[in-house]
């Protein structure tokens, strides 16, 4: 599929079909997902992948899912026949900027100060998205999940302290699915600025 559409096809898809996901293809998605940048290579970010549907249910059900199709909407997370819990360790950041290679003896030490723009979250987005954009070069579709309840979530999945859950992206076969409502805002008009902030935007 050339990137283009890729890119035009990609969206957050929250109704999926009763059918798996080849073992495959998820192996691709995730290779790929794997090779997003990363700060100094530290190599923060990691994924847990779900695919028993016990635990499925339960994500949805600790997630919040009941209250969600309440309002009308479809069970997506508990259809989801693949659940991929992106994290981060941002001490693997820590620890490789006081490499002798990075800053060294004047590099982080051990917490976020010094850090003015926190690298490990920026890798993570940058994961997320290669999860998606892979799923769509599959023919899947893909949808994220911020859950409220991540702490027992993580309990579930044993996710140690030291690690950060970032969010749900969910996989699988689509099914016709409710459209936000948040989409009726329109496309930005200016977002890109060319030179300065205060250049004039193109209609």
């Amino acid at each position: 599929m050339e990137f283009d559409e890729i890119i035009r096809r990609r969206r957050m898809v929250r109704n999926y079909l009763d059918a798996p996901v080849d073992d495959e293809a998820l192996a691709r998605i995730l290779d790929r997902a794997s090779r997003g940048p990363s700060a100094g290579f530290s190599q923060g970010v990691s994924f847990v992948v779900v695919t028993d549907e016990t635990t499925r249910h339960e994500i949805a059900r600790l997630a919040g899912e009941d209250q969600y199709v309440s309002r009308g909407f479809d069970p997506w997370i508990s259809r989801a026949p693949v659940h991929v819990m992106i994290c981060v360790r941002k001490g693997a950041y820590f620890e490789r900027y006081r490499e002798a290679d990075k800053d060294g003896e004047l590099g982080p030490r051990g917490n976020e100060d010094g850090w003015p723009i926190p690298y490990w979250w920026v890798d993570s987005g940058a994961s997320m998205m290669l999860l998606l954009l892979a799923a769509v070069d599959e023919g899947l579709a893909s949808g994220f999940l911020g859950a409220h309840n991540m702490g027992a979530i993580e309990e579930l999945l044993g996710i140690p302290n030291e690690v950060s859950p970032i969010g749900i992206v969910t996989i699988g076969h689509p099914a016709p699915d409710q459209r936000s409502g948040s989409l009726a805002r329109g496309r930005r008009s200016d977002t890109v600025r060319h030179g300065r902030w205060d250049a004039k935007v193109e209609d």
